[in-house]
């Protein structure tokens, strides 16, 4: 006999897991299924966890200031105790280099002025002050160790920096998730882990019916959400629900780099930064280590796989990111043992996310979220969940988009920004940095 359920959600990631919270707030019996054994045990648990504001667009800033309220405010979101403990935000900002890269800025700090975020401008005298250990001179264009002039000043010295105080990390992502996972159950939302879809079933109106896993369990529901990170093309293709989208999302192989912390004290104290002029970004990791991530730039391939067949180990990229940011901070050793994190982003065409409904009823999707959108998966859920309800309940969300009134900022947002049939965001930075 099948068991029913109001909406099954694939995936049971951070996103999944707040989504599953939210339908649950909304009185719908969910079920989130996933093909690991624990809730973020997959590419959340891999996140470099970044809480920040700053975004190349206005949607995806006023997005995020939202989301930061949601750390800020993290057991209030809650509502419940975890046997674990709650996960610890880390709420110490970051420092943001103004490079040609960027634009210096500008654009972008019109828009946290447009939103209303604070932000202190750093001149070179002042980001020396705060943080000695910095070599203010310029390396752009970022380049590979085996290109000419790798590691040589390219002339002049960086303009300066902004802090954004709204800012900082959370050191376990995995543990955020399972804090999620427990609120989502206290509101009678359900958990089933080592269960890997097999079949998208839909009705003869073509309408979603549910899903058959890999053991041959069937599960009926009317609403199916993917919410499966690397592997959501695959369960939209699944789905039959691509015909549409103007976006696709691809598995991106990521590595990410920890290296012994060159700085006393600082994995205590220390703040997030990002440097496009050597492409790195940066912040504390337990265990006294300073965790380094790519800001992909054009000099590196990026490395599209197969979720369910690629190569998990370590290359020649852990060195060159640990190379870059030894350009910043001299005093870096890097070790002959790799450590850190070789994972997977669900990427999409325009590193924006796709938040939306599709051409299957009853069948939505919020993928496309990986590199930027850890950080937003507390609005995202409540997002998605309205928007549910609302196409649900007749909301034609492609001709009128739901308009998201967000709790903390009081604003708006179209949520259309985040649709499938969009074109590609000329404004999106092409990057981790969203």
């Amino acid at each position: 006999m099948s068991e029913r359920f109001d909406a099954v959600i694939i995936g049971a990631g951070i996103i999944g897991a707040a989504l599953g919270l939210e339908l649950s707030r909304k009185g719908w019996k969910t079920l989130n299924l996933d093909k690991l054994p624990a809730a973020g045990y997959g590419s959340t648990s891999a996140s470099c966890a970044i809480i920040r504001t700053h975004y190349s667009t206005f949607d995806g800033t006023a997005f995020a200031y939202e989301g930061y309220f949601y750390w800020k405010n993290w057991a209030d979101y809650l509502e419940v105790e975890d046997e674990r403990g709650l996960a610890d935000f880390h709420d110490r900002g970051c420092l943001v280099m103004k490079t040609e890269a960027n634009g210096y800025l500008e654009k972008l700090l019109e828009h946290q002025r447009a939103v209303g975020i604070p932000f202190e401008e750093w001149d070179g005298a002042t980001i020396k002050a705060k943080l000695p250990h910095l070599d203010l001179n310029t390396y752009a264009p970022p380049k590979r160790p085996d290109d000419p002039g790798f590691g040589e000043p390219t002339g002049g010295s960086l303009r300066g920096g902004v802090f954004f105080p709204c800012a900082g990390y959370i050191s376990d992502p995995q543990l955020a998730t399972h804090n999620i996972q427990r609120a989502a159950e206290a509101a009678g939302g359900t958990f089933r882990f080592n269960a890997q879809v097999a079949e998208i079933r839909k009705d003869a109106d073509g309408r979603i019916a549910g899903v058959t896993c890999k053991d041959g369990t069937q599960i009926d529901a009317p609403v199916v959400v993917n919410v499966a990170g690397p592997h959501s093309q695959k369960i939209n293709e699944m789905a039959g629900a691509t015909e549409d989208m103007n976006i696709k999302t691809h598995a991106l192989k990521q590595e990410v780099t920890h290296v012994p912390m060159p700085v006393e004290g600082w994995d205590e104290s220390g703040i997030v930064t990002s440097d496009s002029d050597i492409a790195c970004y940066t912040r504390p990791e337990k265990g006294n280590f300073l965790l380094i991530g790519s800001e992909d730039p054009e000099c590196d391939p990026r490395e599209f796989v197969d979720p369910d067949d690629f190569d998990e180990n370590f290359t020649e990229q852990w060195k060159i990111q640990a190379m870059r940011t030894a350009q910043r901070i001299p005093e870096l050793g890097i070790p002959s043992q790799m450590k850190g994190v070789v994972s997977l982003y669900d990427a999409s065409d325009d590193w924006i996310p796709i938040y939306d409904k599709s051409c299957v009823p009853g069948f939505y999707m919020a993928c496309g979220s990986s590199g930027n959108q850890f950080k937003n998966a507390p609005p995202a859920g409540r997002m998605m969940a309205e928007l549910i309800e609302k196409v649900e309940a007749g909301l034609d969300h492609d001709s009128e988009p739901l308009q998201w009134a967000m709790d903390y900022t009081g604003k708006s947002i179209d949520v259309g920004f985040y649709s499938r049939r969009r074109t590609i965001n000329p404004e999106s930075s092409f990057s981790v940095l969203g």
